[in-house]
């Protein structure tokens, strides 16, 4: 509970709000229409009015009616979990194919939200050859103008992931290797990232610090020639619309030669970290790449750069810290022995993805 607590907390910051106040209410099943009980809601209105508090964020989903019937009893913005990670996302996306993705993520949750958000307009009906009222009218207003914007947005991304497949034979024809970079989000990927190929991309110890995804060439004595990807970071209960609108993206981790996966070895939530990235990669299907664990920011945990192997002595983690480079040569010596440049085209298995 107290990792989640952080984590919604972390969020909240990295989209520019002040937590004031941390809330856990107890509840068997979420009420239908305020998730949590009208006592409660009560206790968060008075808190709210208290301490002057404009915005209430719940590290849950919300169906619409929730969200609007919280909105007109606590006189302030409700935001879900899926909310907030969509405005983070829009407030960082600097590419164009990011921001068409963010927007084709925000419509597709808005369109979830429609259904029963007007029925505060509904009316009575009845008699032959009436239609519904102007509540529903609107519905049908919104349903067609996001239904029509969803549809342009998805052309224009079908045409970047064309451009992508393109790209992708042509290192495929030149025999170039990909390696990707995936993790949760902080986990130390970017900072790995300009630590393996001497770039400068933006830095940044808060959640989904960049997004967009970059490749660059990454150099390495006596290995096959090969270009590293910076992934959007993962993280748990990703909304599954930014999954979706992200999977253009995330082809570079799908067809990847290999997958780095960064975790951040000093962090309490370790291992739930692990066992969501692993739960987006079988989501967009890269469960069959070849993956060696990457366990970053060491010099915060006091374990010694280094490699693990397996009983077949296959290469199993690397233990680095890209903040100050200590096991990073580690790192590139594992790459050259996974693409030798010897033998171009023989390939030395790793064990399947854990």
């Amino acid at each position: 509970m107290e990792a989640r607590l952080a984590e919604i907390s972390e969020l909240a910051q990295s989209a520019g709000y002040q937590v004031v106040e941390s809330l856990t209410p107890r509840r068997v099943k979420p009420d239908a229409a305020l998730f949590v009980g009208r006592g409660k809601a009560e206790e968060i209105a008075e808190r709210c009015r208290a301490h002057e508090i404009n915005g209430v964020i719940f590290d849950h989903t919300l169906s619409g009616v929730q969200q609007r019937n919280l909105r007109k009893l606590l006189s302030c913005s409700v935001e879900d979990r899926i909310g907030l990670i969509l405005t983070i996302f829009a407030q960082r996306a600097r590419s164009a194919e990011g921001k068409l993705q963010v927007e084709l993520a925000r419509l597709k949750h808005q369109a979830t939200l429609l259904v029963g958000g007007w029925t505060h307009l509904e009316r009575q009906k009845g008699g032959i050859g009436l239609r519904g009222g102007p509540g529903e009218t609107q519905l049908e207003v919104d349903r067609r103008l996001i239904t029509a914007r969803i549809k342009h947005l998805n052309a224009q991304l079908e045409k970047l992931k064309k451009t992508r497949q393109t790209q992708s034979r042509t290192r495929a024809r030149a025999r170039i290797k990909t390696v990707a970079l995936v993790g949760y989000t902080n986990a130390g990927k970017t900072t790995l990232f300009n630590r393996l190929t001497r770039e400068k991309l933006y830095v940044a110890d808060q959640l989904f610090a960049t997004l967009d995804t970059t490749l660059r060439r990454l150099p390495i004595a006596h290995a096959q020639p090969m270009v590293v990807s910076d992934t959007v970071g993962f993280i748990r209960e990703l909304p599954h619309e930014l999954v979706m609108a992200f999977h253009a993206t995330l082809s570079e981790a799908v067809e990847a030669d290999l997958l780095l996966h960064v975790i951040d070895a000093s962090s309490p939530a370790r291992d739930e970290q692990i066992t969501a990235v692993d739960a987006v990669l079988t989501e967009i299907n890269a469960t069959r790449q070849p993956r060696i664990r990457v366990f970053n920011k060491i010099d915060q945990t006091g374990l010694a750069a280094g490699i693990e192997r397996d009983g077949y002595g296959r290469i199993r983690t690397v233990r680095l810290s890209a903040q100050n480079g200590a096991g990073c040569d580690v790192l590139r010596e594992a790459l050259a022995e996974y693409f030798p440049k010897s033998e171009p085209d023989a390939v030395a298995p790793l064990e399947q993805p854990l």
